[in-house]
């Protein structure tokens, strides 16, 4: 059995560990598309503003399920293990992430990042799920980027041995630890794919 109904469901128990940041001056930030769903319920229940956190993953070529790095707007990540791992060459390397910069900024001017000023408030950062933890990352040193005082990363499942830096974010929240991890969807009972007008939406209704 899945752990989560839904992407709403996830970030509707997520919120119930970050409830100590209700009534703090704190931003919730979801990664499009999917962490956009579990955001908008978190900032929701916290009565905070909802805001994104635009980033791309760079996927290795013979699999682009298989992250070897992340790019946000100024930020560049990756991960010389995962390269090595999937043979990804520099020259491959280069290709994938101009296409993927081409993907990042018509997101960026699609949601409109940024919305909302981030300088010296705290930014919860929000995906439905970490696998190999570089959109994470990524995300989180784009939000320091933007000024923000300090960063949260909230996640309903990850890898139960994985974490991030401690220069990559000042808190990491995972509700639900994995051991055996393969893929995010594999917890989720509905995990269909989140269009742009949905994430639009939300952020409108926020």
């Amino acid at each position: 059995m899945s752990l989560f109904a839904d992407r709403a469901d996830a970030g509707r128990r997520l919120a119930e560990v970050l409830e100590r940041w209700r009534g703090q001056d704190a931003v919730v930030c979801g990664i499009p598309r999917g962490g956009v769903v579990v955001a908008a319920e978190v900032a929701r229940a916290l009565g905070r503003p909802l805001d994104v956190a635009v980033v791309r993953k760079l996927g290795a070529p013979s699999n682009q399920e298989f992250a070897v790095g992340a790019i946000a707007d100024g930020v560049r990540v990756v991960s010389p293990g995962a390269v090595q791992n999937a043979g990804v060459t520099p020259e491959q390397l280069n290709f994938v992430e101009d296409m993927e910069r081409v993907e990042l900024r018509r997101r960026i001017e699609r949601f409109g990042q940024p919305r909302l000023d981030v300088i010296g408030r705290t930014a919860i950062i929000v995906d439905d799920g970490v696998a190999t933890g570089a959109t994470a990352i990524a995300a989180c040193q784009s939000l320091k980027a933007r000024g923000a005082a300090s960063v949260v990363l909230a996640t309903p499942v990850a890898p139960a041995n994985w974490r991030p830096g401690q220069d990559v974010c000042d808190e990491y929240i995972c509700l639900s630890p994995q051991p055996d991890f393969w893929a995010v969807g594999q917890f989720y009972d509905d995990f269909t794919q989140t269009e742009d007008a949905e994430v639009e939406q939300l952020l409108r209704n926020a």
